[in-house]
């Protein structure tokens, strides 16, 4: 059994309007040293497998959780406690 935890972010090329509007707003509160805000989104799976996960993460990814034309993703996999 796994826990699988993704991370996916915008491409660098991408404008993040979501991410904009978060750093005006930072700074109109009193926070100016905030320079720049990415949004992105957390994904977690816990998987029941035992082979190939790693591979298993990057189709379930570029497959379904996350739009590759614009999104970055990176994932982390720990073994978690059978239930």
């Amino acid at each position: 059994m796994y826990k699988v935890k993704v991370f996916v972010t915008l491409k660098e090329s991408v404008i993040d309007p979501e991410g904009a509007a978060a750093t005006k707003e930072l700074k109109k509160s009193d926070f100016p040293e905030v320079e720049n805000v990415r949004v992105g989104k957390y994904i977690e799976l816990t998987i029941d497998k035992t082979e190939n996960v790693e591979e298993a993460v990057h189709d379930m990814c570029k497959n379904l959780l996350v739009n590759t034309e614009v999104e970055d993703y990176r994932f982390e996999i720990e073994e978690a406690a059978a239930k």
